[in-house]
């Protein structure tokens, strides 16, 4: 019979995974939003495509619009990768090492058909898309592709970063030793 009374009883939620629920999407939300507006890129141009790569930083296409403009020379700094063009067997233990330095979260955009399929070089010294080396966020087609297609790859990273979902870390604080231990 108490059980049935606490069951009717109105009463606030207390539980842990609905008090935070709140919060974490407030900070999810928050992170997803600075995150998607300060995208720090690394442009590894390896081909024809670079003059295309070049144009998107142009005043008449201006990447700047989605804070991706400046880009970084040290992987480091940088959270989107930009693999530009043809990718041959001799670059891919690079790529993988730039790769794997770069900060977390990160992201990679394969620019062109090249990057994304290995394009018209169909021979044993040219890797068919990188995503056998790295694994790929947003794949960007032509050969080489318009600043506009380049553009709509952006805008659909960022819609990919804004939705993805960030957990907040709860850890228990660690215990204190007790007196006279630890000496």
């Amino acid at each position: 019979m108490a059980t049935e009374s606490l069951d009717v009883m109105p009463a606030i939620t207390t539980r842990r995974e609905e008090a935070t629920g709140f919060f974490e999407k407030l900070v999810s939300k928050s992170l997803g939003w600075a995150r998607k507006n300060s995208l720090w890129q690394y442009p590894y141009v390896t081909a024809c495509c670079g003059m295309e790569y070049m144009s998107v930083s142009s005043a008449r296409y201006d990447i700047a619009r989605f804070g991706a403009e400046v880009p970084r020379f040290s992987p480091r700094q940088a959270d989107m990768l930009m693999v530009v063009g043809t990718i041959n067997c001799k670059q891919a233990p690079i790529l993988k090492r730039v790769y794997e330095q770069m900060s977390e979260p990160k992201w990679v955009v394969a620019f062109g058909v090249c990057a994304s399929s290995g394009g018209f070089y169909d021979n044993y010294a040219t890797v068919q898309g990188i995503d056998h080396i790295i694994p790929v966020d947003i794949y960007i087609p032509g050969c080489p592709p318009r600043p506009e297609q380049v553009l709509d790859g952006l805008i659909l990273l960022q819609k990919k970063i804004q939705a993805q979902r960030h957990k907040i870390i709860d850890r228990e604080p660690a215990a204190l030793p007790a007196a006279g231990e630890g000496k």
